[in-house]
């Protein structure tokens, strides 16, 4: 995704403890809120081509579970937790203005 923020969605669209798939410049994001705070990454599954979005979402432990096979990712970083998926995902900076929440460039390592 090129450099920049988007606005993808309003934050009342998104439940606390919920989740929800947005398009973003043609690529797939699942966004997951955990009070006022929302994190973005890839909403396909790096191991099997599932939507992250139609798992389960754990807001306590920050974890999306793939539908599929059971893969867990977090989803403030990408990262697996829980294999089959060995590959992370990629995740996305996040603004939250007022009730707007808009999603910019990939996450760097040192974030």
């Amino acid at each position: 995704m090129k450099a920049g923020f988007r606005v993808v969605a309003k934050l009342d669209e998104i439940p606390d403890g919920g989740m929800k798939q947005v398009s973003v410049a043609g690529e797939l994001v699942g966004l997951y809120r955990v009070g006022d705070d929302v994190f973005a990454m890839s909403d396909i599954c790096t191991h099997e081509e599932a939507y992250l979005t139609e798992g389960d979402f754990d807001p306590d432990e920050l974890e999306v579970e793939c539908p599929l096979h059971g893969s867990r990712f977090n989803v403030a970083d990408g990262s697996v937790r829980i294999l089959p998926a060995t590959k992370p995902e990629v995740a996305f900076e996040v603004k939250v203005e007022g009730d707007l929440v808009s999603v910019g460039p990939e996450k760097t390592a040192e974030e």
